[in-house]
């Protein structure tokens, strides 16, 4: 007796960088009258490059969209956005209209309450810190950064495959996740379950004797549905970093994790 209202497709997942097949999921939505959501909040930004822009063919047909600035293009945190196709919608949910707040005989015009159109209704300026950037670097230089990101996580990845010790959790990214175990020398001949039982712990004890050098950090994590063990996360969403530091990044593992 349950009836599906809303469908929500994920442009960049947050572990695995995946993408949703948007175009086919609108599809199926339309003819269904289903509410689409996107979750782009990671890969939203990636519509400000007409060389990957394709990755997010058919979020136009979305009803709504969630996107985050301060995550692939280095805005300052917090710098979200929600975007909702259906004119006024947003202004209609969130309403209060508090008589202490949103008098109508102020001396201004008082459309500029901008308090019962946003979700928060007290929010700071966030942007403006978008603004800024977007005024400073412009539609090409946004679109250099992403196609230098996209650059350095294909090098990375190519440099991890490379590697002895390394193996991808994900053979060919999706994004700017890369996800890999370091396999060290003492369990590479043992048994699948035994590795697999060893190999939940490598990545944690490596991660802490980064911490300890303070060198870097690389997220880890399971994945449980799928039995996967502890494995590290590196996400590259920088735009400063450099091939040397990739390549240090490797290096430190080597370092910290042969002879476990």
């Amino acid at each position: 007796g349950l009836y599906p209202f809303f469908v929500c497709a994920t442009a960049g997942t947050t572990v695995y960088g995946a993408w949703d097949p948007i175009e086919e999921i609108s599809e199926i939505c339309e003819r269904h009258n289903l509410w689409l959501h996107v979750d782009a909040a990671w890969g939203g930004g990636i519509l400000l490059s007409p060389e990957y822009r394709h990755k997010l063919a058919g979020i136009e047909r979305a009803k709504s969209v969630t996107w985050n600035p301060h995550k692939l293009m280095g805005s300052l945190l917090q710098c979200s956005a929600c975007f909702v196709r259906q004119e006024g919608l947003l202004f209609q949910v969130n309403q209060m209209s508090a008589d202490y707040l949103f008098q109508q005989d102020k001396p201004y015009d008082v459309s500029y309450d901008t308090g019962d159109k946003a979700i928060q209704c007290g929010r700071h300026n966030d942007i403006f810190k978008l603004w800024l950037m977007w005024r400073s670097k412009g539609m090409e230089g946004y679109r250099r950064q992403i196609n230098r990101l996209m650059d350095m996580a294909k090098y990375f990845t190519e440099r991890i495959k490379a590697t002895e010790g390394f193996e991808m959790v994900v053979d060919e990214p999706e994004f700017l996740n890369i996800c890999f175990w370091y396999v060290p020398k003492s369990i590479r001949s043992v048994d699948l379950r035994e590795k697999m039982s060893r190999l939940e712990k490598i990545a944690p004890k490596i991660k802490a004797q980064m911490m300890k050098r303070g060198t870097t950090m690389v997220g880890y994590q399971p994945d449980e549905h799928k039995k996967r063990p502890n494995f590290f996360r590196m996400v590259i969403s920088n735009s400063n970093v450099q091939k040397v530091d990739l390549d240090f990044i490797i290096d430190e593992i080597v370092n910290l994790g042969y002879d476990l």
